[in-house]
């Protein structure tokens, strides 16, 4: 079994951009409440308007479109481990294949790193938010959206029952549910590793929930993540069996409620030493302690 951020993990999910553009679209039709995910990290960062700004895990660029709207004056540059990815991105001039673990740019080079929804997929995490920290300058900011722990829980009790069922008889491990890459680098322990790093974190939650009136746009959203979930399954559990057993289940509780509601919570980690959210009151301590 492989855990999620085993890199030929991460390099099969993500040699395209098909299955996250998948999850992307499900995000954008099946929402509640429809929520611009993007605007709404970059809405608490404390803009100067002339960052230069370095975009971690950019893949096609999720955030670029949004980051030219809300801070047209940002200096952009973008890094990502999978060239696929990159070159979908709207701005190749200002992007470069790289690894977060060895950062390809000097130090004290950026205002804001952003690091979305790919820590997870960090074999060391701890090594990478070094990385972050190294490229920052003194009053920089780090910006790391991810979901929580107990975000979509329902898909997880399917899961598991699908998982029970298809086990052998008499099974020395309990049958677990693939664990979701980003309950590495969550919410919850995500603090935790930033304030390992930096001198102050915040985190806003964003919390919702999928609607699904039909069967197969969910089956196409467990589809996407096949490859991060499929090498943990046990031993002679097939991922097919699983997703015709998910299906049935599903299948019924729309027939019975009209449709499947999903919770989830999002939401985004800002961590600095000085700036952003913490200046006023590290400059208040400058000052009552000089």
């Amino acid at each position: 079994m492989l855990p999620p951020n085993h890199m030929d993990a991460v390099r099969q999910q993500y040699q395209t951009d098909d299955m996250l553009r998948v999850r992307h679209e499900t995000h954008a039709q099946y929402s509640v409440p429809r929520t611009d995910f993007p605007a709404w990290v970059l809405s608490f960062v404390h803009w100067r308007g002339d960052e230069v700004l370095l975009d971690v895990g950019c893949g096609i660029g999720h955030y670029f479109q949004p980051l030219q709207q809300m801070v047209p004056g940002v200096r952009y540059f973008g890094v990502d481990y999978s060239y696929g990815m990159l070159s979908k991105h709207p701005d190749p001039a200002h992007t470069s294949v790289g690894d977060a673990q060895t950062l390809p740019f000097a130090s004290n080079t950026f205002d804001v790193v952003m690091a979305n929804h790919m820590l997870y997929h960090v074999p060391d995490i701890d090594a990478a938010l070094k990385e972050f920290r190294r490229v920052l300058k003194p009053e920089g900011i780090l910006v790391t959206a991810t979901n929580s722990i107990h975000t979509m829980p329902e898909f997880q009790v399917l899961f598991r029952r699908a998982i029970v069922l298809l086990s052998a008889p008499g099974s020395a491990t309990p049958a677990q549910p693939p664990m979701p890459a980003h309950n590495l680098f969550a919410l919850e322990n995500g603090t935790r590793h930033l304030a390992r790093n930096f001198y102050a974190v915040v985190r806003y939650d964003l919390p919702g929930a999928f609607v699904f009136p039909s069967i197969e746009p969910v089956m196409a959203y467990l589809e996407s993540t096949r490859q991060l979930r499929e090498p943990q399954l046990p031993r002679g559990v097939l991922w097919d069996d699983v997703m015709m057993i998910m299906r049935q289940q599903i299948t019924h509780l729309i027939n019975h409620f009209g449709e499947l509601s999903v919770n989830k919570i999002s939401g985004v980690l800002i961590a600095s030493d000085k700036g952003g959210f913490i200046r006023e009151y590290v400059e208040h301590l400058q000052r009552a302690h000089p």
